[in-house]
């Protein structure tokens, strides 16, 4: 993956990048860069995520197994995010976590931190047009699937016909479940907990950059087992359990609508999930 030299540059690193297997960054001197992100939000979350990173590094009677986040660093203008690219310290000897259990544990004393640390929502996550905004929008009802949105997706996510139609038979088993806008508590948490969880060789998850959005958490959940076990190989019980359970049900429809959305595509993974789901409705 050839990193800008501009963006090199700004990040004060070295030539010769190389990318990291399995993770979607690429490594430059001591720095782990990452392609794709968005500035206004990342610009919103990082600030938050390294004061949060040197606390957790720094807490007194730390074990080598608590949580660690990761630290990113700004540019030498200042800015968190150059054409496209963010920046965090390269942490060697770090593996993608795929364990359920793990996941939700890291994801839920992440979310307990934010929710102290950030009590109002950042201007860039009410205010996002981008396509996982446009997503969850439609998830939880703010916005309706309507053919000019469609047309937006379809531009900026790449999104397919056989996509907006299964999601459209999800937001019909939503509406079963869900009468009027949801009542419970927003916040900020991390949108893409999957993948984003490590873990270090003695055992500590190493949560690295966040997806930030300002949702539920229970929903942020749902999505990362959802993820998991599409995307990573989790085993599937985990879907079988949050659908057979009422108050999470609604929300595993939520992160299915958003990655329908999204451009996930609409294969048979997806369309066993919906059927699944929608068993859960009729039985």
């Amino acid at each position: 993956m050839l990193v800008p030299p501009r963006v090199l540059d700004l990040f004060a690193v070295p030539g010769g990048a190389v990318a990291v297997p399995g993770t979607g960054t690429v490594r430059a001197g001591d720095l782990a860069l990452r392609p794709g992100r968005d500035a206004a939000l990342v610009g919103a979350v990082s600030p938050v995520q390294a004061r949060l990173a040197v606390r957790l590094d720094e807490a007194p009677g730390r074990g080598h197994r608590d949580l660690r986040l990761g630290l990113p660093v700004p540019a030498r203008d200042g800015s968190w995010v150059v054409d496209g690219w963010s920046a965090a310290r390269h942490e060697p000897g770090t593996e993608v976590c795929g364990d359920v259990a793990v996941v939700l544990g890291a994801g839920r004393l992440l979310h307990a931190l934010l929710d102290v640390a950030v009590r109002t929502p950042p201007s860039a996550l009410v205010e996002r047009e981008d396509p996982r905004g446009l997503a969850e929008a439609v998830a939880f009802g703010e916005r309706p699937l309507t053919d000019a949105l469609v047309e937006r997706l379809v531009a900026t996510a790449g999104l397919g016909v056989p996509a907006v139609r299964l999601a459209q038979e999800a937001l019909t088993a939503l509406a079963l479940l869900s009468a009027g806008p949801d009542p419970r508590p927003r916040q900020l948490v991390h949108a893409a907990l999957a993948g984003n969880v490590h873990l270090e060789a003695l055992g500590a998850p190493f949560v690295t950059a966040i997806e930030p959005t300002w949702r539920p958490a229970p929903f942020a959940e749902a999505t990362a087992v959802l993820d998991l076990v599409l995307d990573l190989g989790a085993p599937a019980p985990h879907l079988d359990e949050l659908a057979s359970r009422e108050e999470t049900r609604a929300d595993l429809l939520r992160a299915l609508v958003v990655r329908l959305l999204t451009g996930a595509g609409a294969d048979d993974a997806h369309r066993t999930v919906l059927g699944l789901l929608a068993g859960r409705l009729v039985g």
